[in-house]
């Protein structure tokens, strides 16, 4: 059951820890639950990853001390990939998540603030559609309530 900050706690089905590389698929309810913990751990990372990202624009600094700042970027981002894929989240791109639905993917991408896009299987971000409308004209079975249903 979420808390009072609506982040989903351990015992809650929504936090289940995934096998990396195991697909997870979710209903809207699902994906909505999980999402302040998803987008909180992306902030965190790109907060983490954006003064080394700074310090190599800004400084002409040593091969070495570049090579340093290269390895400090790609532990953030793969430490990030993997909590996303142990949640069951697609990491689509940098910053870039979906939520497997079963015919298509809910779509996220920092810093927006809510989970509001779809798109389908053979389509990509470009192709991304806001999710109300899709819920008003496809009313897809991954969207019904469901609230506390077994898929």
């Amino acid at each position: 059951m979420p808390d009072s900050d609506g982040l989903p706690r351990h015992g809650d089905t929504v936090f289940a820890i995934q096998r990396p590389g195991q697909i997870r698929v979710f209903t809207l309810h699902e994906a909505e639950a999980l999402f302040p913990l998803v987008r909180f751990i992306t902030v965190q990372a790109h907060d983490e990853l954006a003064p080394i990202l700074e310090s190599a624009r800004a400084s002409m600094q040593s091969h070495e001390a570049l090579r340093q700042q290269e390895k400090r970027y790609e532990e953030i981002v793969r430490r990030w990939i993997n909590k996303m894929e142990r949640l069951g989240v697609v990491v689509a791109g940098l910053w870039l998540l979906d939520f497997d639905t079963g015919d298509g993917y809910l779509c996220w991408r920092y810093p927006e603030v809510v989970l509001g896009f779809y798109h389908g299987y053979d389509q990509g971000f470009s192709q991304r559609r806001p999710l109300p409308e899709i819920l008003r004209e496809h009313q897809p079975d991954w969207a019904a309530s469901g609230e506390g249903e077994e898929r």
